[in-house]
């Protein structure tokens, strides 16, 4: 499976931006995607999750209710719209990819692939 995010920029502080994650190759059904983030200086962390049908979904405290992770089986995608942006979730961001459905959805190395990251900078 590869997977390729993109869509990320510059934006400034209180403003919006989504981005996406296209997955090719897929021999077996993605039962969980998901965004982790990287900061510069500091380990990789958990952002949002979301089960096959999209009927599930999971947030980090960090950005519930300002983050919306989606996606479109149809077209293999995956997003994240990201609104009220502030300069902490400046990070590259990454997306990940399992096949199984497992009962964590928010570490790491529960995941089998991942993509190599889009880079997302808020300025204040």
């Amino acid at each position: 499976v590869q997977l390729q995010a993109s869509g990320g920029g510059l934006v400034q502080a209180g403003g919006s931006l989504k981005v996406s994650c296209e997955a090719s190759g897929r021999a077996l059904r993605s039962y969980v995607m998901g965004w982790f983030r990287q900061a510069p200086g500091k380990e990789r962390e958990f952002v949002a999750a979301i089960s096959w049908d999209g009927g599930l979904k999971m947030y980090a405290a960090s950005v519930k209710g300002r983050f919306t992770i989606s996606r479109d089986n149809a077209k293999n995608t995956m997003y994240l719209q990201m609104n009220s942006l502030n300069v902490e979730d400046t990070a590259v961001y990454y997306c990940a990819d399992r096949s199984f459905l497992g009962s964590t959805w928010d570490q790491e190395d529960e995941y089998e692939y991942w993509g190599r990251g889009t880079q997302v900078t808020v300025s204040s």
